[in-house]
């Protein structure tokens, strides 16, 4: 059924039937699962999204649903049998629409044994070794957690072999040759390399430091050279236990972890209770996936994105004044050791309209108002209405009709700039709908960029792409970690340090670093800066003025009057925005006779 409009194309929320009282988030009535696979469907959905109850024509992102949790999604049916793929859920967003088009004999490429050999360097690798960092076996990524059961050492160390064996990536190793750096994933020959460290008679603040000292020393560590990239270490504190997790970047991202982190469970309580280890089912290798990706770089398919990118470049050079942000100090050292973080936040019930209310509004994403929140905010503080943005993106995208990645542990990470323009935007809506536009004119999610600039063969164009003017800024909103570490898990994040995740003799390659995550219900977002070129109080008051551009944004998408269509919901259509606006306006006078 058609929703109805106001004269001005926009949803008339006055006209909207009244939502039912048993369901007070949700502005759809509950229409239960006709079919078996609705109700499987329907049952993952209310599991992954932790809501009570989810009928046929709830919409995903109203729900609370993202693009990180679309993939959780993807790998819970893949167990019960049912084939989707992520855009699917962009596509089709309740579960009337997506039964409609799940696939139930998909053929997918999977590789069940020991996956081993040498494997191609992904986009996402090459730019790790171009940077050429000074201490490149010293760029983890690690979590600390607080137990909130006692682990057992010895159980503990069997359940890492089983995720060491399980999961291929974990065992790849790299080597430096004259032609450039090599990946090999090697066999199941070492172990997890484990320490259990009893705290138990120190102090609290004694403890706090044997803890930080422990962790900077085993992230730096690893060897590059020498699988698994991968170190643990147990705390024993007496009353509590806690567990500190490092494994080098190139083997792992936060999709990976939030894999990593329920295999981890499973396999512990299975052990624990007697019973050999049994994950779910593994998806398309990492390997199998880096060999797609070399003959992608060929296609024709994404040589037709040159345009785009290449476009990229003549907008962002003629909008763009040579340096946009302001600094503090000029000629500052842009270094790991001068990182700084500066942290804020909204609160829950803000996060939950965020994720649940917002959407609705102009059919958006969490990214979309992000974003935008953004673009806001640096143009208050630079005076300028465009602002180009380096976004990092999960990575996991559909372009291969054979690849399911959904529990692949790997680095599938995506960077790639985007032109953010807010333009003569005169209200929070209409900046809302530009911003939407042009994320929506990105081709499969940004990941042709990287695959043409480090891939593709064709060396002129490898050229052109570097004469892109760089993003001083990054952004990578990493998704909702409540789904993951629940009041039933295992694990809840620590608060003592897990020492310094990158050699402080490293260098930084954006100025502002900014990344959103949801833990305990709220958003949160780390603003990371270097001191010598910024000031605390600098990064303080522009991450206010995001804080307040986003509860803005999150204030209108509330309000009766907002709302409304853009071109990308309307794909065939071929429109600019003016045209659909008439349009719309048009069809509401013609049905409101």
């Amino acid at each position: 059924k058609a929703l109805p409009l106001t004269a001005n194309g926009k949803v008339n929320r006055q006209m909207l039937p009244a939502p039912d009282a048993s369901r007070p988030d949700l502005k759809q009535t509950y229409v239960a699962p006709r079919t078996p696979v609705e109700e499987k469907l329907a049952n993952l959905w209310a599991e992954v999204l932790k809501v009570e109850q989810v009928g046929i024509n709830d919409n995903f992102f109203e729900l609370g649903g993202d693009s990180i949790i679309s993939i959780q999604i993807v790998a819970r049916a893949h167990q019960v049998g049912i084939e989707l793929a992520p855009k699917q859920l962009f596509d089709n967003q309740t579960i009337a629409k997506l039964a409609a088009v799940a696939n139930l004999s998909r053929e997918v490429v999977t590789e069940q044994g020991i996956v081993t050999g040498s494997v191609f360097l992904t986009p996402i690798q090459h730019w790790f070794f171009e940077q050429n960092q000074p201490d490149s076996h010293h760029w983890n990524q690690a979590i600390l957690l607080e137990v909130r059961q006692a682990l057992d050492p010895a159980l503990l160390q069997q359940v890492l072999q089983g995720l060491l064996e399980h999961h291929d990536a974990l065992r790849l190793q790299f080597v430096k040759a004259e032609s450039g750096w090599k990946q090999i994933n090697a066999d199941v020959k070492g172990i997890v390399p484990f320490q259990y460290l009893d705290l138990s008679v120190l102090s609290p603040d004694q403890q706090k430091a044997a803890i930080e000292e422990a962790a900077t020393e085993v992230q730096g560590s690893l060897n590059l050279a020498e699988a698994p990239l991968m170190e643990v270490a147990l705390f024993d504190l007496g009353d509590s236990q806690r567990l500190l997790i490092v494994i080098h970047h190139l083997a792992v991202d936060g999709v990976s972890w939030r894999i990593l982190f329920e295999d981890l469970q499973t396999a512990y309580k299975q052990l624990s209770q007697g019973k050999a280890i049994a994950l779910p089912p593994k998806t398309t290798s990492f390997k199998y996936w880096a060999e797609q990706l070399r003959e992608y770089a060929q296609s024709e398919a994404v040589r037709q994105e040159q345009d785009y990118w290449l476009n990229q470049i003549r907008t962002s050079s003629q909008i763009l004044s040579p340096s946009v942000l302001p600094v503090d100090y000029t000629g500052g050292d842009n270094t790991v050791a001068s990182e700084k973080k500066v942290s804020v936040a909204l609160n829950v019930e803000e996060t939950q309209a965020l994720l649940q209310e917002v959407p609705a509004a102009y059919r958006t994403q969490i990214n979309d108002v992000l974003l935008t929140a953004l673009a806001q905010s640096f143009a208050r503080w630079t005076g300028e209405r465009s602002l180009l943005v380096e976004l990092e993106g999960h990575g996991r995208e559909d372009i291969f009709n054979d690849v399911n990645l959904s529990r692949t542990v790997g680095w599938f990470t995506t960077h790639f700039p985007v032109l953010l323009n807010i333009g003569e935007a005169s209200n929070p809506g209409e900046a809302l709908k530009a911003v939407k536009e042009q994320l929506r004119r990105t081709p499969n999610q940004g990941i042709g960029h990287g695959v043409l600039f480090y891939l593709n063969e064709n060396r002129e164009l490898k050229e052109q792409l570097q004469a892109l003017p760089q993003p001083e800024v990054k952004f990578n909103y990493l998704g909702q970690f409540d789904q993951v570490l629940s009041e039933s898990s295992l694990f809840a994040p620590a608060k003592e340090s897990c020492g310094s995740e990158r050699s402080l003799r490293g260098s930084r390659n954006r100025l502002l670093v900014i990344n959103g995550s949801i833990f305990s219900g709220q958003l949160r977002l780390d603003w990371n800066y270097s001191e010598n070129i910024h000031r605390q109080s600098t990064i303080e008051s522009l991450a206010q003025i995001f804080v307040e551009a986003l509860r803005s944004l999150i204030t209108h998408c509330q309000s009766p009057e907002a709302g409304g269509y853009t071109p990308s919901d309307f794909k065939k259509a071929n429109v600019n925005q003016k045209d659909l606006d008439q349009l719309l306006t048009k069809i509401n006078q013609k049905t409101s006779h």
